[in-house]
This record gives structure tokens, C-alpha cells and sequence, in this order.
């Protein structure tokens, strides 16, 4: 079909515009765009800020720092540990014992001020502003239904939903976590632009509390709930007073949106920050909850949140948006692209691992390797 160019140049030029805005705005559009997840995310999305304005941690730094100069692979024998983290595509790494920073080294051009995507680690920061909000007498338990919240789910079944079900990835929820599908649920939640409407849309496809299923719904409708349990502050305020400040991080970070005006917080991942600030997350809870004298989130909600739990659908491996490498107390936030804070109190350990993916590591036994050599 021929189409004849209108005679007026400017008006073409709107119409241009007004088309490539159209298309740019389609969730598949932008997905095929931006293909897929990447270390860049934080320059697409609108987001929030957060600062600290007050003091700033800083972990103590030794120049003869305990950390293995050489790590045996299987298939590869024994190479250089530096050698090993760039081949798979690391960033940033750090190994942080009784609070001295005993390894720290950047790679494909990142340093220490370079922000790096959290993805899903920010899950386990969104379970503690839970207990924080819990905390705070904003959410009265884990054993709330999700409805007294969110009432519009009602009419989705979700009446026996509770948070704890969220928590655990128990809540039976309906949802395509396919990063593959530009028509699923998880490219709606990623590259959509009405996440309100979207996680009150979702359903159920089986009974709660019945099997664990790692779905990033689960955290959006938490981040939902938390979203009106706070009323008028957002989600990444809520962040800047209970957790930015308190914990003295060293760089301003920030929160992906699903749009500019009045965005919701992707709860299921996007803090974007650095690799130190990320660490302190991990001492937080190293800590259980305690920043130095002042409890942060209770004792009693860094237990809970990090204990193996097989009751009422629950993994072994997983608890409360938080990972479980063994069943030895070490726990784990982890993100897609190999984002990890690993902790392990036996050892007072404290290792953040950021990346641009995976690589062919296994990073789950690499961390706990570098565990046993202390």
C-alpha cells in the first residue's frame, strides 16, 4: 500500500514522532528493544533517588587481606582467582571478614563508584522493609491476608493468601516467569508502565501454601502492600529512613519505576547501587538487625527470614525472599545476572559478587569454597 507523504513537512514530522512515541511506549516494543536484562537497566527506567546525608560507613581495609590468590575449578584445575572472576564476566567483587575488607577489585572497566542493578537481591531488601514495617505496627503480621491490603484481589481468590505466603513463594500465584516471552507476566512487570494494575489483575493457579514456585509477582504484591500500609510515603523513602541512612551507605543510589509520574517501586528488583553499599545490606543482617548498637529490624525477623522452613509449602533452600546455600546458617540474596550478597555468620563473612552475568561460574559453591578457607 502506497501512502502519500502529506505535503506539509512539519506535520509529517509530528506524525512521525507520534507513531515511534506509540511504539516506543508498547511494552513488546521496548522489550524487543531492549531484548533483554542487562547491567545497563538503571539508564532505562525512571526511578527514585535515595541519599545519605549523614555519616558514612566505611569498612576497615587491610593490604594483607586473607583471600586465595589461586581457586581450583574442575574442569580448568587451578587458576588465578583475579583471572577467574573477570573470565566470568564479574565487576565487582568483595570479601568482607570481621568487618575489614579483605579482597576488593573491579573488572570490564567498573570501579568503585560504579552503579551495578541489583535485579532480585532487591527482593531480599523488600522482605526487610517488611519486617521494618512490621516492625513499626504499619503490618500487623506475616499471617495477614494479602485482601485486607490489596480488597481488589478478592474477586481473584486471594482471600487465603497471606503475606508469609508471598514471602516464601508459596501463594500458588499464576504467573510466566519467562524472561523470554515479551508476552508474559514478568516483561508486563519489567517493562510495563501500570504495575498497580498489573499485580491486582494477577490469579491464582493453585491452592497456597501448598509448593514453593520462584515467581517475582509474589514481591510485587508485596511491594504493593507495602505501598498503602505506608499511605503517603513512598517505598524507596521507606528505604532512605529505615535502611540508606542508618547504615551510613557511601553513595546516593537509586529505585526503578514503572513510570515517571506517581511509579510504583519494581519491589521484585532494580535498587541500583554500588558494590559497598550493597555489602552493608549483608552486614545488617550479619548482625541480626543490629547497625552498631541500634536494632534496625527486629532479632526475631532476620531469624525467621533466614531459618529452614519445609512447613506449609515452603523450600529448604529458601525463605523469606532470602536464599539458603546449606544448612549450615549462610544465606543469600541473589539477582539474575549473578548479582549476589553472600553471608555466612559461622564465619563473620560478608562476600558481594556483581557481574554483567553469570558466566560459566557456580557462584552458590564458589562463595561457599571461599567460606572454608576461613
Amino acid at each position: 500500500m502506497f501512502i502519500k507523504k502529506p505535503q506539509n513537512k512539519h506535520l509529517f514530522l509530528v506524525a512521525l514522532i507520534l507513531i515511534i512515541g506509540s511504539i516506543a511506549s508498547c511494552k513488546v516494543a521496548r522489550f524487543v528493544y531492549y531484548n533483554f536484562a542487562d547491567i545497563g537497566d538503571h539508564k532505562k527506567f525512571p526511578s527514585r533517588q535515595l541519599h545519605n546525608d549523614g555519616p558514612k560507613f566505611v569498612f576497615h581495609q587491610t593490604e594483607m587481606g586473607k583471600f586465595p590468590k589461586n581457586i581450583k575449578i574442575y574442569e580448568q584445575g587451578e587458576v588465578p582467582f583475579d583471572q577467574y572472576l573477570e573470565d566470568n564476566n564479574t565487576v565487582a567483587f568483595m570479601i568482607i571478614k570481621n568487618d575489614t575488607i579483605q579482597y576488593e577489585k573491579y573488572f570490564k572497566g567498573y570501579d568503585q563508584a560504579a552503579i551495578v542493578p541489583s535485579f532480585s537481591m532487591a527482593k531480599s531488601v523488600l522482605s526487610i522493609l517488611i519486617g521494618c514495617a512490621i516492625d513499626d505496627g504499619l503490618i500487623k503480621s506475616v499471617e495477614e491476608p494479602v485482601t485486607n491490603y490489596i480488597p481488589e484481589l478478592k474477586e481473584n481468590g486471594f482471600d487465603k493468601v497471606t503475606l508469609e505466603h508471598l514471602l516464601q513463594m508459596t501463594s500458588g500465584l499464576e504467573f510466566n516467569e519467562g524472561y523470554g516471552n515479551p508476552f508474559g507476566e514478568v516483561a508486563t512487570f519489567y517493562y510495563g508502565t501500570n504495575l498497580r494494575k498489573a499485580t491486582t489483575n494477577l490469579k491464582l493457579k493453585r491452592a497456597p501454601g501448598t509448593a514453593f514456585e520462584y515467581v517475582s509477582g509474589n514481591p510485587q504484591i508485596l511491594g504493593l502492600v507495602l505501598e498503602r500500609a505506608l499511605k503517603t510515603k513512598t517505598i524507596t523513602a521507606y528505604l532512605q529512613e529505615k535502611l540508606w541512612q542508618p547504615l551510613g551507605m557511601e553513595y546516593d543510589a537509586s529505585w526503578s519505576l514503572d513510570k515517571k509520574k506517581n511509579g510504583l517501586e519494581k519491589t521484585f528488583c532494580c535498587i541500583n547501587a554500588r558494590a559497598r553499599d550493597f555489602a552493608k545490606i549483608g552486614r545488617l543482617y550479619l548482625n541480626k538487625g543490629n547497625w552498631n548498637g541500634r536494632q534496625i529490624v527486629s532479632e526475631s525477623w532476620v531469624k525467621q527470614s533466614t531459618k529452614i522452613d519445609t512447613s506449609r509449602g515452603s523450600a529448604s533452600y529458601y525463605q523469606y525472599q532470602w536464599w539458603l546455600p546449606t544448612k549450615k546458617g549462610d544465606f543469600m540474596a541473589a539477582g539474575i545476572l549473578g548479582q549476589y550478597i553472600y553471608v555466612n555468620p559461622a564465619k563473620n563473612l560478608i562476600i558481594v559478587r556483581l557481574g554483567k552475568n553469570k558466566g560459566k561460574a557456580d557462584w552458590q559453591g564458589t562463595f561457599i569454597k571461599l567460606a572454608s578457607t576461613y
